[in-house]
């Protein structure tokens, strides 16, 4: 590989560090790599930057436009992603391990997209929660909306995965309109590096949307203010130092960290040797040892059996790990490569012999050993077993950030519980059970230690993403020891970068601020049938108000007969009397959905393609034989799927001869653009 000096990229010019240079050695063979440092930037600039051209060009773009944008920079990380692998190996990954970095950071854009499409308005509001009725006669509302913050991101990610780890920070932060400031780790920048030129060279990013510090972030925090965001994935120390920055505390900066941490694995008591779950067990332990060699956040460090079958798993273990084949990430033979660097090998073998001085013995595996390469980081699987977890604090306290785990017997379910809760907080815990109510008591009992579970058994192994793999649709962090902050969990991880706001006036007014309709805004009656016009066509607030008709006990009897239900408050009129909600028999609800269709609907070939769905239906008012009805149906909001089709969110309101409400609800269809 060829020696390089890596590039910052801020303000929108790629800038070599200046002044002492660090070196990036292979992981392989030890040989130089490339070299890096942030001498000479002006991290004040970047910051003011980010604020002043990138937030203003990202808030000025709706959630639809930059859900297309991280859809479009995953296609660029995929058209590339060969070159990205050619530079992963040096990272002593094997290519398996770059695909989960390379093609999952890829993913992980695409899923955001396609949250960001499906599940944010194509506007520039996010609303929290349905309003808040404050007044009598409802001019007077509350409702909380989301608006993007107004500062920068600042991005500090761990070496271990150097695209996925800048991907997964990214997609949340752009989708919700906040630009970023990405601080790779040394170790591993150049790939970071590489993959982030591929989304500039796009040019689809606005200016100031992204910027990039190859070394350290200088007096970076001494300018961060309330608008700002730290988001950091690394050590507890290194963690604790950045949160207890007198700026980030003075300024209440936005601090969400993603620290290590000993996460557990658990045998179930009903997992003995020969079941499923125990061969299950006993391979999702090896591939997380040594998966990335062991690198990752989510590792298992703690393996937990009934103690009868301590012997079965150790035995069973060590010999999976044995078969393993450590060696050069490049050659296809390999299972295992290196870890990142020397330094982080040796750190690992320093953590195996603290293990090993609190009563914790190596079982498989020599931690000296130099299996790889001359010159490499490489390292064999190490298993380690202690028989006495609750007298043993070291196996709690100590990780040893590499392919090592140490196995350790319970007593029964409460035990396993307590051992797995000792851990003070993990990002992700496995449960290999087929026992329902076993998964139900561990999750009671473990729940609020752990940030995500999961149970695997013989039906979902198959299918199960496994122990350690972090998901864009769901929360990646934990309590306690694992930072206490969350990333992704599709638009929760939006929210991070958002402004929850209270808002308190008139629905007209909350309705021009959500760019929804709101009920009791203002509507504007149409004299085209809505039904005949295109989204494009399409006016929030737009309303179309149909004839009246009028339910009698023929209908209400007929749709009794042709649908079977009889239920006693439409076919009983003393029963329905009898009834404290109920005056006398009464229409069905869903004779009312029905009748209110056949009102509102345009029956000809249209720009409506499909009804898709109906959601927050409520009855409120009963409707009796001989009752009238009429619909009011008004356009909500508006939402576009691809180039050809979208969706169109109706606010459908069923009045009665009073005009009093007899039913809401929101009616969803597909609709061509």
């Amino acid at each position: 590989m060829k020696t390089s000096q890596l590039l910052n990229y801020a303000r929108d010019s790629w800038i070599p560090g200046e002044g002492q240079l660090a070196d990036i050695a292979s992981a392989i063979d030890g040989s130089l790599v490339a070299r890096t440092g942030s001498g000479g930037l002006d991290f004040a600039g970047m910051l003011d930057h980010a604020r002043k051209s990138g937030g203003p060009a990202l808030r000025k773009m709706t959630f639809h436009q930059r859900a297309h944008m991280l859809k479009a920079l995953g296609q660029a990380i995929m058209a590339r992603k060969e070159e990205l692998y050619a530079l992963n190996y040096a990272t002593g990954a094997t290519r398996k391990d770059g695909w989960i970095d390379i093609e999952g950071g890829a993913g992980t854009l695409f899923s955001f997209s396609s949250k960001g499409r499906r599940e944010l308005p194509d506007g520039h509001v996010l609303l929290d929660g349905p309003v808040e009725p404050l007044s009598k006669t409802g001019t007077f509302i509350g409702q909380h909306i989301y608006t993007s913050l107004q500062g920068a991101a600042v991005h500090i990610n761990a070496f271990n995965f150097p695209v996925w780890g800048m991907l997964e920070k990214l997609a949340p932060t752009l989708l919700a309109g906040v630009p970023a400031i990405v601080k790779p780790a040394t170790s591993t920048a150049y790939l970071c590096e590489a993959a982030f030129k591929v989304m500039i060279d796009t040019g689809l990013l606005p200016p100031g949307a992204v910027q990039l510090i190859v070394g350290g972030v200088g007096d970076l925090f001494d300018h961060l203010t309330c608008q700002d965001m730290v988001s950091f994935t690394g050590s507890a120390a290194t963690a604790m130092k950045l949160q207890t920055h007198p700026v980030i505390a003075r300024e209440s900066v936005r601090f969400v960290a993603e620290r290590d941490s000993l996460n557990a694995s658990v045998l179930g008591p009903d997992a003995a040797p020969g079941s499923p779950e125990f061969d299950l067990f006993v391979r999702e332990v090896a591939i997380e040892m040594t998966v990335k060699a062991g690198q990752k956040c989510t590792a298992i460090r703690r393996a937990l059996a009934p103690a009868e079958h301590m012997d079965a798993l150790q035995e069973a273990l060590s010999a999976r790990l044995a078969s393993t084949n450590v060696g050069d990430p490049r050659d296809e033979a390999t299972r295992m490569g290196a870890l990142v660097s020397t330094a982080q090998r040796d750190d690992v073998r320093a953590r195996i012999a603290e293990l090993a001085a609190g009563g914790a013995r190596i079982v498989a595996g020599d931690p000296n050993a130099d299996p790889g390469p001359a010159g490499g980081a490489f390292l064999s699987p190490v298993l380690l077993r202690t028989d006495d977890p609750w007298n043993n604090n070291a196996v709690h306290d100590v990780e040893a950030f590499g392919p090592v785990s140490t196995i350790m017997p319970y007593r029964d379910l409460a035990d396993a519980v307590a051992l797995a809760n000792r851990g003070k907080g993990s990002l992700a815990l496995s449960l290999f059970t087929h026992d329902p109510a076993t998964a139900r008591d561990f999750v009671l009992g473990a729940g609020a230690y752990h940030g995500r579970m999961v149970i695997i058994d013989r039906t979902n192994a198959k299918e199960s993403t496994g122990h350690g793999s972090p998901l864009p649709v769901l929360t990646h962090g934990g309590p306690g020891r694992a930072g206490g902050g969350e990333e992704m969990g599709g638009v929760r991880g939006v929210k991070h970068y958002m402004q929850r706001t209270a808002i308190q006036s008139s629905p007209a007014i909350v309705a021009a601020i959500a760019g929804t309709y709101i009920n009791g805004a203002p509507k504007t009656e149409v004299a085209v049938h809505l039904f005949r016009k295109r989204i494009s066509e399409l006016k929030v607030g737009d309303t179309l108000k149909t004839a009246s008709r009028v339910v009698d006990l023929a209908d209400i009897e007929h749709f009794a007969a042709f649908t079977g239900d009889n239920f006693y408050a439409h076919m009983d009129e003393e029963a329905a009397r009898a009834n404290p909600i109920f005056e006398g028999r009464v229409a069905h609800g869903y004779l009312i959905l029905s009748f209110a269709a056949g009102l509102f609907v345009d029956p000809a070939p249209g720009p409506v393609l499909a009804n898709t769905g109906l959601e927050n239906l409520r009855f409120l008012t009963p409707l009796y034989p001989g009752d009238s009805m009429r619909v009011e149906l008004t356009v909500r909001s508006m939402t576009l799927k691809d180039e050809e089709t979208g969706q169109v969110r109706w606010a459908v309101e069923v009045f009665n001869q009073k005009d009093e409400l007899v039913a809401t609800y929101d009616l969803l269809t597909m609709n061509t653009p």
